[in-house]
């Protein structure tokens, strides 16, 4: 799945049209293969994107939990602890 497509459930204050639709933009390019679509594709890939962001929409609003609302400073703040020990500088071993 991309990475760049997060979750957006169950959060406080809720998932903004603005993130749904980034959401669905990084999917529809993930299933084309397209960044950037040329003309020819131009209308039915927007037209996807409008599709899946009103899909996104409807699950969003549809789906139930119990779990309290998770708070979107403590999740960034998760995601960075995860990248910083992901991505950290390995140790080079000097041999002389």
């Amino acid at each position: 799945m991309c990475r760049n497509i997060k979750t957006l459930h169950n959060f406080k204050p809720p998932a903004t049209d603005e993130e749904i639709h980034a959401s669905s933009l990084q999917f529809v390019r993930k299933l084309s293969g397209f960044t950037n679509p040329s003309r020819a594709n131009e209308v039915i890939f927007n037209r996807a994107v409008d599709q899946v962001a009103q899909a996104a929409h409807e699950l969003l609003r549809s789906l139930v939990t119990n779990a309290p609302p998770r708070d979107r400073e403590v999740e960034a703040s998760k995601a960075r602890a995860r990248t910083q020990t992901r991505f950290r500088p390995s140790e080079v071993s000097q041999s002389t």
